[in-house]
């Protein structure tokens, strides 16, 4: 989810009219129940009934808020503000980049990019390139940013090379999904980084030892195993030019990574700029609002339009009708992701929040093994992972006073399983899932699994960071 994200209480507040939250019951596994059979009826509508996305998704949600106890005269306003608050997030992220990617597309911009990659990594090496180019660029970008200004990159990429779809995109997802759930400046970790009053500076260096093997460690090797080999989806039609241009008709080098770095260079400004200073000015009002990504990907796609319209002989016509082939391509994308919005606010909504907050209250572990299962649980229940992550962080709050583990090793704690188990409740899958053109089972396969075992090999490594930090009497 992207966005500035407010610490919160396990409670979180909710938007439009007022209401009382429905009354869970407490003492059984009847929240988490319900959950997973919404989740099994949820993929039997779509994988054995071929039941549009969309609709499944609001049909379960309907289900979920009638057995959770919400009532019915609320539930339409519930479904409401789970699409609002999830299509405001992303519509306009999501639609910008797309009009952003297609137009370098059928510029031939990213295929002088990705003719430059494979020229200084070569086929072989393609996979490497990817997770370098999307650790760099996702060290300060939203996953979603991130992925739709590279993946025009990764299509042409796979059509240039003739490579399997998952074998090129599947390691910059991994990669920028690894840098959006560990590390702060993205909005789950700054917000528990705020919450237990952790530096977040610090938080960023001891996550990078953590993010980097981990990541690029999943990204090379989940891609080589049997049952993703198997897979041979196809790029989705319109998200992507399907013509190869001579070298004379496309933009040079220097145009093509200017404007596919820009918004980087913008919102990456300005999330520096919030990091080292907390000083209150204009200027630094104007650097946060030019380095939010829907206006910093809006300025892009104006530079586009003419570094790579007019200016290299395309009318303006032609880059109109790229970005109508982008918008209509991402409809549906976007109503599924606003469907997977309503799911998760219906369950939010419904008090399984509280309800797991009232259980794991009475656990007695490792501090931040219970930081890192509470998180798990959380999104394993709730979807999203930034929700996951700001309600968990107000449920190990008390955890922290007295434990004399560093409150930095606890937000990245948090933060690590926060990423696991993302399936069909995640508004992310749903994204993921459209873009590499799998069916629901596929991507469950893909996603559920590679993001299970980052949030496993990060707690690892959060582990074994507290015990240097330890060693070194740090």
């Amino acid at each position: 989810m992207t966005g500035h994200v407010r610490p919160v209480a396990s409670n979180p507040p909710c938007r439009g009219n007022a209401r009382a939250r429905p009354t869970v019951q407490r003492g059984t596994a009847m929240p988490l129940l319900v959950v997973g059979i919404s989740v099994l009826i949820l993929l039997l509508l779509m994988t054995r009934l071929r039941m549009n996305g969309f609709a499944a998704l609001l049909l379960v949600a309907v289900g979920v808020g009638v057995v959770q106890g919400i009532p019915l005269e609320k539930i339409p306003d519930v479904l409401s503000e789970g699409i609002g608050g999830q299509i405001g997030d992303t519509m306009l992220t999501i639609g910008l980049g797309a009009m952003v990617g297609r137009v370098l597309g059928d510029s031939g911009a990213a295929q002088r990019i990705a003719g430059k990659l494979l020229d200084a990594f070569g086929p072989r090496w393609v996979q490497v390139a990817m997770v370098v180019t999307s650790m760099l660029i996702g060290v300060t970008m939203f996953y979603e940013v991130a992925f739709i200004i590279i993946v025009p990159i990764a299509f042409t990429l796979v059509r240039v090379t003739g490579a399997n779809l998952l074998w090129v995109g599947l390691p910059m997802s991994i990669a920028l999904s690894t840098m959006h759930s560990f590390l702060p400046p993205h909005p789950g970790p700054t917000a528990v980084a705020s919450t237990f009053h952790a530096s977040v500076g610090l938080t960023l260096f001891y996550g990078l030892f953590i993010a980097v093997p981990v990541g690029a460690l999943i990204a090379l090797v989940w891609p080589r195993l049997p049952f993703i080999r198997a897979m041979d989806p196809g790029i989705p039609k319109g998200l992507v030019s399907e013509r190869e241009f001579t070298d004379e008709e496309i933009p040079g080098l220097g145009w093509s990574l200017s404007v596919t770095l820009f918004p980087v260079v913008l919102i990456a400004g300005a999330a520096v700029t919030d990091l080292i200073t907390s000083a209150d000015t204009p200027v630094l009002h104007l650097v946060a609002f030019i380095g939010s990504a829907p206006i910093a990907l809006l300025l892009t796609l104006c530079l586009a339009i003419w570094a790579f319209g007019p200016r290299i002989g395309r009318s303006l016509a032609d880059v109109s009708a790229s970005c109508g082939s982008a918008a209509q391509a991402m409809a549906m994308v976007l109503l599924v992701i606003g469907a997977g919005g309503a799911f998760k606010n219906v369950l939010v909504e419904g008090g399984i929040a509280d309800y797991i907050k009232d259980v794991t209250d009475t656990w007695s572990i490792s501090p931040i093994v219970l930081a890192w299962l509470i998180a798990v649980i959380l999104r394993v229940a709730l979807g999203s992972a930034t929700v996951a992550v700001v309600t968990a962080s107000g449920v190990v709050l008390p955890l922290l006073a007295g434990s004399g583990v560093h409150p930095e090793i606890l937000v990245l704690a948090v933060s690590c399983g926060s990423i696991a188990f993302s399936h069909v409740n995640d508004p992310g899958f749903w994204l993921f899932k459209e873009y590499f053109n799998l069916s629901v089972i596929e991507a469950i396969k893909v996603r559920t699994s590679y993001t299970t075992v980052l949030a496993i090999l990060g707690l690892g490594g959060v582990l074994a960071v507290e015990w240097a930090l330890d060693i070194l009497n740090l």
